[in-house]
């Protein structure tokens, strides 16, 4: 995760803490965290780079919708930022 951007991080928590959301769900999410509009070309963008480094993967609701899960790749290298962090704040 160390070469994720804090927004992109911030994505994956909001990706990993509901069910399977749609990009309308992540993005009312994390404007309501960043208390300002974030754009479509903004948003997108970055759940495909995260996709890319296979920490997300996408799905389909219906003929319209994507929906997104993160990867077990995700929890290990949420584990292994943790465990950094640890080092330092313990």
């Amino acid at each position: 995760m160390y070469d994720l951007t804090g927004f992109q991080r911030d994505l994956l928590f909001v990706v990993a803490g509901q069910s399977e959301p749609a990009g309308v769900a992540i993005k009312d999410e994390i404007e309501e965290y960043y208390r300002e509009k974030v754009n479509y070309g903004q948003l997108y963008p970055n759940l495909n780079t995260l996709m890319k480094k296979g920490l997300v993967e996408k799905g389909k609701k219906d003929g319209r919708t994507n929906t997104y899960l993160v990867t077990n790749r995700w929890h290990r290298e949420l584990q292994a930022r943790l465990d950094w962090e640890r080092q330092y704040t313990a």
